[in-house]
């Protein structure tokens, strides 16, 4: 199955590259022919010449705004049915959501409107819960609406400010700066979580050295989710920064896959592989012993890795989830003896996701109204405490009250505290060398192919290029 798609990948991106002289002429044409209203709106908009008053008439007048969001989460569904539905229909807007399993599905759509000639307000997908590759993809490409995040009355509880550090979490997405173009929705950061049952505190891993000595002496009881998934990507960039040969962390992983020749990219990454690569063979599945493969078992998403958790096939599990264990004991989805965990130790990734509206959006203002109902920190303190999704607004923003409910309304952080977790958080990969990444893991560990590992990473650096 992966064979069969790297190939598909490979295939897909030559078609790309004998279409897309023609692509960007049929793309650029169309987006200079949208629709005059919505084109007119966009401009005024983004030049501060509308009141927020007339962007909530004009989309009283659009009447509808389409969301696409990831669906697999009964919550979250539920959630946003209940608490945003019903505030959006208050302001005279019915909000259509698309459930998608995957944010790309929402980006296809995105790119084959502009493809087909769809410019400003003709396309399908008004706003979507997007960030890392996703964002790049279309920003990229110039397929976002616009710098409008410092627009919204509600920014006034994001710091945006470009001289203030607390602001790069906000101002860049994977490395990627946001430029404004969306606004963050939430917060989350990598961490491990272990069922105390069968794995006690005193024994857990907080290095990969660790986790390592862990695994060989009872081998089989981890695994993680295999990669392109994000979370199986993340796993992997935190064992690429603890083995980052120049000792610098996550910091060389920021740069542009474009600033790198193969040669210091291999160099950087071979560490990290060959530790991925020696550690197969006592995951999940594995032979048990040096040289023995067996059969590796990464499950595809974290929703199976949990699974294997819960079944007590693994002692150990990692996501993008701080208060998942709180959330899954109080619904029964966990066992009470899970804990929250501090691992990788120095490496663990936090980002925020956010809210972007393509360029091609069919109800622009809908959409900001949208962005900016998501930013509310009423809607937010919900979020945190239906369903346990941290804040995109910053705190400290908040008002003394707020920031009570805030305390108030968090989940419990079940192991682990905000300081333990701050002393370890580190910035997630440029977006640019995630794609890279992922398909050298794809060659190198899932296909064990016989290519060098230099070999292997210059034809993946080649591919982002074109």
């Amino acid at each position: 199955k992966s064979q069969d798609l790297f190939e598909e990948r490979k295939f897909m991106k030559k078609i790309l590259l004998v279409l897309l002289p023609l692509l960007l002429l049929v793309s650029t044409s169309a987006l200079a022919q949208g629709n005059a209203e919505a084109e007119a709106f966009r401009d005024a908009f983004l030049a501060g010449e509308l009141s927020w008053d007339d962007v909530l008439e004009r989309a009283s007048e659009e009447g509808e705004v389409n969301w696409f969001h990831w669906g697999g989460s009964d919550s979250l569904n539920s959630w946003i049915e209940t608490v945003v539905k019903p505030d959006l229909a208050d302001l005279g807007i019915d909000l259509q959501t698309s459930r998608i399993p995957n944010t790309r599905d929402a980006v296809d759509l995105v790119l084959a409107d502009d493809t087909a000639g769809r410019g400003v307000g003709e396309g399908a997908v008004d706003a979507i819960w997007i960030n890392g590759e996703n964002f790049f993809t279309l920003a990229s490409q110039d397929l976002m609406f616009g710098a409008y995040a410092d627009l919204l009355p509600n920014s006034k509880y994001f710091n945006l400010d470009t001289s203030d550090p607390a602001s790069g979490v906000n101002l860049f997405d994977f490395g990627y700066p946001t430029e404004k173009r969306e606004v963050p929705w939430s917060g989350s950061q990598y961490v491990c979580l272990i069922d105390t049952a069968r794995l006690s505190r005193e024994s857990a891993p907080s290095t990969f050295a660790e986790l390592e000595t862990l695994l060989r002496d009872d081998p089989g009881r981890f695994t993680y989710v295999r990669p392109p998934h994000y979370q199986g990507n993340t796993f992997v960039q935190t064992v690429l920064y603890a083995h980052n040969p120049e000792g610098t962390g996550a910091e060389p992983f920021q740069k542009n896959a474009s600033d790198f020749t193969a040669e210091e990219l291999t160099a950087l990454m071979t560490p990290g592989f060959e530790y991925l690569k020696r550690l197969e063979p006592y995951v999940l599945g594995g032979g048990g012993e040096d040289g023995k493969r067996g059969s590796p078992i990464y499950p595809e998403n974290h929703k199976a890795n949990e699974t294997l958790l819960v079944n007590g096939e693994v002692d150990m599990q990692c996501r993008f989830d701080i208060y998942g264990v709180a959330i899954g004991i109080e619904d029964g989805t966990l066992a009470e003896t899970t804990e929250n965990i501090i691992f990788p130790e120095g490496n663990m990734i936090a980002n925020k996701n956010f809210i972007g509206v393509p360029i091609n959006a069919p109800n622009p203002a809908a959409a900001m109204v949208l962005a900016n109902l998501l930013s509310d920190p009423a809607n937010q303190i919900s979020k945190l405490s239906e369903l346990g999704y941290a804040l995109g607004v910053d705190v400290p923003l908040l008002s003394e009250e707020d920031q009570a409910a805030v305390v108030e309304a968090a989940p419990d952080l079940s192991g682990v505290t905000f300081a333990e977790l701050a002393e370890s958080t580190v910035p997630d990969t440029n977006a640019s060398l995630v794609d890279v990444i992922e398909t050298i893991w794809i060659e190198y560990i899932e296909r064990q192919s016989d290519e060098p590992l230099g070999d292997i990473v210059a034809t993946a650096l080649t591919a982002t290029e074109e």
